[in-house]
Formats: structure tokens, sequence, C-alpha cells
């Protein structure tokens, strides 16, 4: 009886002991599970704010559409909303000089034309950044061929009897641009070089009023614009769409061939629009983003969106993207040396 009593006391201890383990170990468990949302976050907890996506350029155009369309998704796939803030100004350069000293962290991102990037570095030298050390590639996202068109009054009817006309009255043919520096300036000369010609530049004050002056066929004779623009304008009857400046042809517009198609291989020159962090983002945080981008141009709706604007989705890695800016500061500097274009 003794012993039984004695007895009682240490099995009730006992029982109390492993009681009290089984509720420690149940809410450690409780403690380190994940909270939702939150079990891809890397390290530094990104992103822990809404993010900025900083498009150079004002509302509408070719760039602000794209970023409006991809910034939802990548809110839904980072867990904060993305919100597209237009810092427009100086060919594109002040928005990409504001991601260029942003914080590291992966919260302000740059949607920028490859173009606009590198033209601006190469026609200004206080532009105040390098597009090929003050930022972190991400990725490319999509790119775009232009049209190369002329007026119905021209009598023309193909890239190749547009070259044999230039070839028979050097300095005789004009082409328009958006302005001294613009993308459809320096792919128009890169052009005349290929083909061995001598059009002369007319610059615009933008690319409205170039277009314009196209359709009236009065100033000038050949015209770059995007494919939306000049399809819409070639079914209207009032432009000739001649090529297309991209390595391929375009579903928009199926039967349009390349310049390179037309007897000028290895001619190329694309409006692309890639993605960029500042310089010195953690690799993780990079990745995040990149995941992400590739999530939403994975989905077949986006695709859609961004193909109807007339845009060939171009997903890339990060050196990809690096190399691509590396390219493209080669290929335009050398075009602006060879035909001497000044910007001031």
């Amino acid at each position: 009886m003794h012993l039984r009593q004695r007895l009682r006391p240490d099995l009730s201890t006992a029982w109390a002991t492993v009681w009290a383990m089984t509720w420690a170990l149940a809410w450690a468990c409780l403690l380190a599970w994940p909270a939702p949302g939150r079990a891809q976050q890397p390290a530094g907890g990104f992103p822990s704010r809404p993010v900025q996506l900083v498009v150079p350029y004002p509302p509408g155009g070719v760039v602000d559409p794209v970023a409006r369309i991809l910034a939802a998704r990548l809110g839904s796939e980072l867990g904060q909303a993305v919100i597209v803030e237009n810092r427009a100004g100086a060919g594109g350069s002040i928005g990409a000089g504001h991601v260029a000293r942003a914080r590291a962290d992966g919260h302000t991102i740059l949607l920028h034309t490859g173009s606009g990037l590198v033209i601006q570095q190469l026609a200004n030298r206080n532009v105040g950044y390098d597009a090929r050390t003050d930022f972190a590639p991400v990725s490319l996202i999509v790119a775009a061929p232009y049209v190369v068109s002329s007026p119905i009054n021209l009598p023309v009817t193909s890239l190749p009897a547009l070259v044999e006309m230039a070839r028979a009255r050097p300095g005789g043919l004009f082409y328009g641009s958006a302005g001294i520096g613009s993308s459809p300036h320096l792919i128009t000369e890169l052009f005349n070089r290929s083909a061995g010609i001598d059009m002369r530049h007319v610059p615009y004050r933008g690319n409205g009023p170039m277009v314009n002056a196209l359709v009236a066929g009065q100033e000038i004779q050949v015209g770059l614009d995007t494919i939306p623009g000049s399809k819409a304008l070639a079914e209207a009857g009032r432009l000739r769409m001649l090529a297309l400046t991209g390595t391929r042809r375009n579903a928009a517009v199926p039967g349009l061939p390349t310049v390179a198609e037309l007897g000028f291989p290895g001619f190329e020159a694309t409006l692309w629009l890639g993605f960029f962090l500042p310089r010195g983002t953690p690799e993780e945080i990079v990745a995040r983003w990149h995941a992400a981008i590739g999530t939403a141009l994975g989905e077949e709706a986006t695709r859609g969106r961004l193909t109807d604007l007339g845009f060939d989705i171009e997903y890339s890695t990060p050196r990809q993207l690096g190399e691509q800016v590396s390219a493209e500061l080669n290929k335009w500097d050398e075009v602006i040396r060879g035909a001497n274009i000044r910007f001031e």
C-alpha cells in the first residue's frame, strides 16, 4: 500500500511532463509554419512594401501600355502592388537616372527601351548613368520591328524599287524621324549604309508630325513607325508598307517581308524593352523578379495582349540582357560616328 502511494505521484509527474513536452512541440511547429503568401520570400523580406515600376516616358506611346499590362500580373506574383510611375523627360534619361540612384533593394525597377537607354548615353555625356555598369539587368520583355513605309503617291511598290530610285537620285530622297538621335533616325542611317544610298534626314518634333508629313507625301518619301500605326494607315489606303526591320516576319502583318529578306542579309533593328534594377541589387532579388516576369509572360492572356500591340515575346536571362545592352552601345556608336550625327 505504501509502495502504490509512492508510485502515484511519480506517475502523475511523468504524465504532466509528457503533456508539457507535447504542447511545447506543437507550439514550436506552429510558430515555424510559414505565413500565407510569404513562403517564397528570399532573405531580407523582399518585397516588404509596394514596388515602383518606372516608365521613363509619358503615358501613351509604346512603353506605358506594356508596363500597365504587366504590372497587375507581377503584383500577383510578388505579393505586393506594382505601381507604374511615369518619370518622363530628356529622352528617357530622367527616369533611368532615378532608378540608377535608387536603393538596391528591389523596390524600384525600370522598364526602358534599349534604344532610349543606349542612345541617350551616346548622345549626352552628362546623362548621369552608364548603361553597362549602373544597372542590374533582369530580362528582355518584348521586341517589335519598325515598318518602313512610303507615301501612296511615291511611284514605288517595294523596298528594292525604293533603293533603286535612291541610287538613281543620290541625295534626292528624304526620310523623316521623330527627331535627331531617335531610333528611326539611327535605323534609317544604318539602312543607308547597308544599301549604299544617301537619303537625307528631316527631323520632326515627335513621331506624330513625322507620320502626318509622310502621309501627305510632299516633304519626305520614307518613314519608320510601329506596326499598329503603320497597319492602320495602310489599311486605310494612306501609306504603303514596304518592309519590317526585324529578323523575322510578324504575325500582325504576316505578308510583309523583312529588310533582310529583300536583299540586305544581316540587317536588323528592333524596338525592344527590358527590365533593369539598380546596380548592386542582391542576386536573390534579381532572381525573384526574373521568375515573376517569366510567369507573367508565360500567361496566355498576357502574351495575347502584348502580341496585339505588335510585339514578340523576348524573355531572356539577365546575362543575355546585359550582352544586348553592350552590343547596342557598340552598334549605334558606330552608326553615329559613321553618319557624323551631332546631337547639339
